[in-house]
Protein backbone atom coordinates (compact mmCIF):
# COMPACT_ATOMS: atom_id res chain seq x y z
CA UNK A 1 0.00 0.00 0.00
CA UNK A 2 1.55 3.37 -0.63
CA UNK A 3 1.82 5.89 2.57
CA UNK A 4 -1.44 7.80 0.65
CA UNK A 5 -3.30 4.91 1.17
CA UNK A 6 -2.21 4.24 4.63
CA UNK A 7 -3.25 7.73 5.72
CA UNK A 8 -6.55 7.78 4.20
CA UNK A 9 -7.33 4.74 6.17
CA UNK A 10 -6.43 6.04 9.24
CA UNK A 11 -8.33 9.40 8.44
CA UNK A 12 -11.46 6.71 8.80
CA UNK A 13 -10.76 5.58 12.16
CA UNK A 14 -9.91 8.65 14.31
CA UNK A 15 -12.47 7.52 16.04
CA UNK A 16 -10.98 4.67 17.99
CA UNK A 17 -8.27 7.35 19.87
CA UNK A 18 -10.93 9.68 20.46
CA UNK A 19 -13.12 7.53 22.44
CA UNK A 20 -13.25 7.22 25.99
CA UNK A 21 -12.34 3.53 25.11
CA UNK A 22 -8.90 4.26 24.49
CA UNK A 23 -6.19 3.58 26.79
CA UNK A 24 -4.55 7.12 26.85
CA UNK A 25 -1.76 5.33 29.18
CA UNK A 26 -0.96 2.93 25.94
CA UNK A 27 2.68 3.09 25.14
CA UNK A 28 3.10 5.77 28.09
CA UNK A 29 5.77 3.43 30.33
CA UNK A 30 7.35 2.79 27.52
CA UNK A 31 8.15 6.10 26.45
CA UNK A 32 9.02 6.87 30.03
CA UNK A 33 11.39 4.37 30.03
CA UNK A 34 13.06 5.65 26.70
CA UNK A 35 13.25 9.46 27.81
CA UNK A 36 14.92 8.35 31.03
CA UNK A 37 17.75 7.60 28.84
CA UNK A 38 17.92 10.98 27.40
CA UNK A 39 20.34 13.59 28.82
CA UNK A 40 19.36 16.73 26.50
CA UNK A 41 15.81 18.01 26.08
CA UNK A 42 16.49 20.02 23.41
CA UNK A 43 14.71 18.67 19.88
CA UNK A 44 12.70 15.45 20.04
CA UNK A 45 10.27 13.97 16.74
CA UNK A 46 6.88 11.83 16.80
CA UNK A 47 7.29 9.82 13.50
CA UNK A 48 3.03 9.03 13.28
CA UNK A 49 2.31 11.40 15.94
CA UNK A 50 -1.77 10.53 15.52
CA UNK A 51 -4.43 12.48 16.90
CA UNK A 52 -4.10 12.14 21.26
CA UNK A 53 -1.04 14.05 21.72
CA UNK A 54 -0.09 12.00 24.50
CA UNK A 55 3.41 11.76 24.21
CA UNK A 56 3.55 15.78 23.27
CA UNK A 57 2.29 15.87 27.11
CA UNK A 58 4.44 13.23 28.10
CA UNK A 59 7.53 14.97 26.27
CA UNK A 60 6.38 18.72 27.94
CA UNK A 61 5.92 16.74 31.35
CA UNK A 62 9.83 15.77 31.15
CA UNK A 63 11.36 18.55 30.05
CA UNK A 64 11.09 19.46 26.69
CA UNK A 65 9.01 23.04 25.08
CA UNK A 66 6.84 22.99 22.55
CA UNK A 67 9.02 24.78 20.48
CA UNK A 68 11.64 22.00 20.46
CA UNK A 69 8.69 19.34 19.42
CA UNK A 70 7.95 18.19 15.85
CA UNK A 71 5.04 15.62 14.94
CA UNK A 72 4.80 14.01 11.40
CA UNK A 73 1.71 11.85 10.13
CA UNK A 74 0.44 10.55 6.57
CA UNK A 75 -2.93 11.37 8.27
CA UNK A 76 -4.89 14.77 7.46
CA UNK A 77 -8.07 14.38 9.76
CA UNK A 78 -5.14 13.10 12.76
CA UNK A 79 -3.31 16.06 12.02
CA UNK A 80 -5.91 18.23 12.39
CA UNK A 81 -6.89 16.85 15.61
CA UNK A 82 -3.51 16.65 16.92
CA UNK A 83 -3.44 20.45 16.40
CA UNK A 84 -6.13 21.02 18.55
CA UNK A 85 -4.58 19.90 21.34
CA UNK A 86 -0.75 20.93 20.33
CA UNK A 87 -1.52 24.46 18.81
CA UNK A 88 2.24 25.40 19.63
CA UNK A 89 3.86 22.13 18.24
CA UNK A 90 5.05 21.83 14.80
CA UNK A 91 2.60 19.52 12.94
CA UNK A 92 3.16 18.22 9.53
CA UNK A 93 2.08 15.75 6.64
CA UNK A 94 5.57 13.30 5.79
CA UNK A 95 5.96 10.50 4.18
CA UNK A 96 8.83 9.37 6.40
CA UNK A 97 9.97 7.03 3.49
CA UNK A 98 11.29 10.52 1.17
CA UNK A 99 11.02 13.29 3.72
CA UNK A 100 14.52 13.97 4.39
CA UNK A 101 15.11 14.85 8.23
CA UNK A 102 16.22 18.34 7.61
CA UNK A 103 16.78 19.41 11.82
CA UNK A 104 19.03 16.51 14.53
CA UNK A 105 16.81 15.60 17.39
CA UNK A 106 17.87 14.72 21.23
CA UNK A 107 14.94 12.14 21.11
CA UNK A 108 12.61 10.27 18.24
CA UNK A 109 9.32 7.97 18.50
CA UNK A 110 8.05 6.43 16.40
CA UNK A 111 5.10 4.01 18.05
CA UNK A 112 2.84 1.82 15.40
CA UNK A 113 3.75 3.39 13.20
CA UNK A 114 6.76 2.54 11.25
CA UNK A 115 5.71 -1.20 10.93
CA UNK A 116 3.52 0.38 8.16
CA UNK A 117 6.40 1.73 5.78
CA UNK A 118 7.43 -1.00 2.80
CA UNK A 119 9.29 -4.00 3.70
CA UNK A 120 12.04 -2.78 1.13
CA UNK A 121 12.16 0.78 2.80
CA UNK A 122 12.77 -0.85 6.66
CA UNK A 123 16.46 -0.48 6.71
CA UNK A 124 16.96 3.19 5.22
CA UNK A 125 14.64 4.73 6.76
CA UNK A 126 15.30 3.17 10.11
CA UNK A 127 18.80 3.92 9.02
CA UNK A 128 17.96 7.75 8.27
CA UNK A 129 16.43 8.03 11.81
CA UNK A 130 19.80 7.08 13.37
CA UNK A 131 21.70 9.65 11.37
CA UNK A 132 19.26 12.17 12.65
CA UNK A 133 20.00 11.60 16.00
CA UNK A 134 22.38 13.93 17.57
CA UNK A 135 25.27 12.29 19.62
CA UNK A 136 23.42 10.47 22.81
CA UNK A 137 19.92 10.84 21.08
CA UNK A 138 17.48 8.58 21.85
CA UNK A 139 14.91 6.23 19.74
CA UNK A 140 11.80 4.88 20.59
CA UNK A 141 9.91 2.40 18.24
CA UNK A 142 7.17 -0.60 17.94
CA UNK A 143 7.49 -3.03 15.86
CA UNK A 144 5.79 -7.02 15.01
CA UNK A 145 8.24 -8.81 17.19
CA UNK A 146 8.31 -11.82 14.34
CA UNK A 147 10.83 -14.36 14.36
CA UNK A 148 11.40 -13.83 10.26
CA UNK A 149 11.25 -10.47 8.25
CA UNK A 150 7.91 -10.76 6.39
CA UNK A 151 4.77 -8.37 5.66
CA UNK A 152 1.18 -8.65 5.92
CA UNK A 153 -2.29 -6.59 5.52
CA UNK A 154 -5.01 -6.95 7.59
CA UNK A 155 -8.55 -5.04 8.51
CA UNK A 156 -8.47 -5.33 12.19
CA UNK A 157 -9.07 -1.71 12.81
CA UNK A 158 -11.19 -1.43 10.11
CA UNK A 159 -10.54 -0.64 6.65
CA UNK A 160 -7.25 -2.62 5.32
CA UNK A 161 -4.04 -1.38 6.48
CA UNK A 162 -0.32 -2.84 4.78
CA UNK A 163 2.35 -4.10 8.12
CA UNK A 164 6.00 -5.20 7.77
CA UNK A 165 8.79 -6.36 10.03
CA UNK A 166 12.42 -6.92 9.96
CA UNK A 167 11.84 -9.21 12.65
CA UNK A 168 13.18 -9.05 16.23
CA UNK A 169 16.41 -10.34 15.24
CA UNK A 170 16.49 -7.92 12.07
CA UNK A 171 16.11 -4.66 13.99
CA UNK A 172 18.56 -5.71 16.52
CA UNK A 173 20.81 -6.54 14.22
CA UNK A 174 20.49 -3.60 12.12
CA UNK A 175 21.36 -1.41 15.09
CA UNK A 176 24.16 -2.98 15.68
CA UNK A 177 25.72 -2.30 13.22
CA UNK A 178 24.76 1.28 13.17
CA UNK A 179 26.69 0.92 16.44
CA UNK A 180 23.73 2.08 18.83
CA UNK A 181 23.94 1.40 22.27
CA UNK A 182 20.51 -0.89 22.54
CA UNK A 183 19.04 0.30 25.94
CA UNK A 184 15.41 -1.60 26.13
CA UNK A 185 13.86 -4.69 24.10
CA UNK A 186 10.19 -5.42 25.43
CA UNK A 187 7.15 -7.95 24.19
CA UNK A 188 5.42 -6.01 26.09
CA UNK A 189 2.00 -6.81 25.08
CA UNK A 190 2.64 -10.73 25.63
CA UNK A 191 1.59 -13.19 24.05
CA UNK A 192 0.81 -11.00 21.53
CA UNK A 193 4.03 -10.15 19.14
CA UNK A 194 3.55 -6.62 19.79
CA UNK A 195 7.50 -5.16 20.71
CA UNK A 196 9.66 -2.14 21.18
CA UNK A 197 13.16 -1.31 21.16
CA UNK A 198 14.88 1.73 22.96
CA UNK A 199 18.31 2.34 21.39
CA UNK A 200 20.85 5.36 21.78
CA UNK A 201 23.16 6.71 19.60
CA UNK A 202 26.88 7.04 21.02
Amino acid sequence: MKPEQIGKAYDQITHLWQSDDFNRENGIEAHRRALSFVKTKGKALDIGCGCTGRFFDLMLSEGFTPEGLVGIDMSDRMLALARQRHPDVELFKADICTHQLSQRFDFITAWDSIWHIPLSEQRNVLTKIFDSLNRGGVFIFSFGGTAEEGEHTDNFMGPEVYYSSLGTNGFLSLYLELGCAIRHLEFDQYPELHTYLIVEKP
